[in-house]
């Protein structure tokens, strides 16, 4: 395997080059932070119970920031006041899955008019035990 090396480009202003790269890197720290953000609603949203997260598009972008220890401060105020202006945004809130739990049933018995006639057969011989 043989090396090759590219010949870089000789700069024309340094200075020039500093400042377009620390623009680039501010931009691009910019996209995280909205992404960061987006993401924390989008999870504060879903606990809260929002049906549809395009309801996201209406909450306060501002209200929302990233602290200098990177954690997001704003996020469950914008989501209750989203819920407070938007009710009809949200449903029932839940923390862990959107499915709720069953109703608590006991189990229902098998009609005689359901049953094949080796079941009915079968049934009946139990319930004749039982006597």
């Amino acid at each position: 395997m043989t090396l090759t090396l590219t010949q870089v480009e000789p700069v024309a202003d340094p200075a020039e080059r500093v400042a377009e790269l620390e623009r680039r890197l501010a931009e691009h720290q910019a996209v995280a932070e909205q992404r960061i953000i987006r993401a924390e609603l989008k999870a504060e949203a879903i606990r809260a119970g929002m049906v549809d997260l395009d309801g996201l598009k209406l909450v306060d972008a501002g209200a929302v920031t990233l602290d200098p220890a990177g954690d997001v401060v704003g996020v469950g105020e914008a989501i209750r006041g989203l819920r407070r202006t938007k009710p009809w945004l949200f449903g029932a809130g839940n923390s862990s899955h959107p499915a709720g739990a069953p109703a608590a049933e006991p189990p229902k018995a098998k009609s005689a008019t359901e049953m094949s006639y080796a079941e009915w057969q079968t049934a009946r011989a139990e319930l004749l035990k039982r006597r």
